[in-house]
């Protein structure tokens, strides 16, 4: 029987959060080492699904931020994910922005973060993805150093993706973080057209070398206007990609306006953001048909939000804050919700 998140969450909250994020990854890592992981989460809700050429266990991802190194792929993978997606990773380290750079709004169920990629890069990045067991589809989500110039973005996108191509069962092309200055201006036209064909040319390079086509997906903002949403999705199709993950955070700070650090820089992220995620995942879908891939992501808090997300149109969903706030369980809540919805529908 897992030991009750409840429990254990008092203890986690008194620390700083940054603190005890890492703490957290280190105490998983060391308990699936031990193999211990079922004291933590019940074994993997079974809902075959295929999606991109891509076959998984369960409906239900962790989103990517919360391991961004990939130290602890197996052990998150343990809790009952259908896929784990880890980064984000730049072609040289970085520390981020100064700390502290995470806040807990609590009474919200929400957390405001201004990273700013912080990793050890893509060769500490690629040793541990070669270390897992990828027990599940394994997502690699890549962007661009903070020092690279803007205009100079593709180069870095395009040495991360030929970097992490042979390693990756899917690729997430990150544009859409708050907290790399610039970042979000790859989203307009000119820009999105010139990354995505850019990509698309290297790909097509290194489908041909290593014989394999990796998914690519594009990972969004929620605070687009819906012809921005429409340009978008005009051009995810013209460019060959293989779905899109809606959505990041969001700069706003609609509901959670005089909470403690509601002011702070950063992408907020949980409860909060559950609407407008929601938004433009429905604005997706209806224009870019039935068939499409898209993994939604931005405020589940619970299985309601989960199913939630699959009527605005998502295949499938991805969790972070929601793991912070209400534990391991979340996870098979929402893969076991969004299973008998799928064999209610078939």
């Amino acid at each position: 029987m897992p030991l009750p998140y409840a429990f254990i969450r008092p203890l986690l909250f008194r620390l700083d959060p940054e603190v005890a994020h890492d703490l957290s990854l280190r105490a998983l890592r060391g308990m699936h080492q031990c193999g211990l992981s079922l004291l933590l989460a019940e074994p993997r809700v079974i809902d075959p699904v295929r999606l991109m050429g891509l076959e998984f266990p369960n409906r239900v991802g962790l989103a990517a931020g919360l391991d961004k190194h990939g130290e602890a792929i197996d052990a998150l993978a343990a809790l009952g994910f259908g896929f784990v997606e880890i980064g984000t990773v730049t072609p040289r380290p970085q520390v981020g922005n100064p700390r502290p750079r995470l806040f807990r709004l609590t009474s919200a169920q929400a957390l405001v973060n201004r990273m700013g990629f912080n990793n050890e890069g893509l060769d500490a990045f690629l040793r541990n993805v070669r270390r897992s067991r990828r027990e599940v589809p394994l997502g690699l989500n890549i962007g661009k150093n903070a020092s690279t110039p803007i205009e100079s973005a593709l180069d870095d996108y395009a040495s991360c993706l030929r970097a992490v191509h042979a390693h990756a069962d899917y690729i997430t092309v990150n544009v859409s973080s708050p907290n790399t200055a610039g970042l979000r201006r790859l989203q307009g036209d000119d820009a999105l057209e010139t990354l995505l064909g850019g990509l698309a040319v290297e790909r097509e390079r290194l489908v041909q070398d290593q014989g394999r086509r990796v998914p690519m997906l594009l990972k969004v903002a929620p605070d687009l206007q819906p012809a921005q949403v429409h340009a978008l999705a005009d051009a995810l199709v013209r460019h060959g990609m293989d779905g899109v993950i809606a959505t990041n955070t969001t700069v706003s700070r609609e509901g959670v306006e005089g909470l403690a650090h509601a002011e702070q820089a950063g992408g907020l992220s949980g409860a909060p953001l559950r609407e407008r995620a929601n938004g433009v995942i429905s604005l997706l879908r209806g224009h870019l048909g039935a068939s499409y891939p898209i993994i939604g992501v931005g405020g589940i808090m619970d299985a309601r939000d989960a199913l939630e997300k699959q009527r605005c149109g998502a295949d499938l969903v991805q969790l972070y804050t929601g793991l912070i706030y209400q534990g391991p369980r979340l996870v098979r809540e929402c893969a076991q919700a969004l299973a008998a919805s799928q064999r209610r529908a078939a």
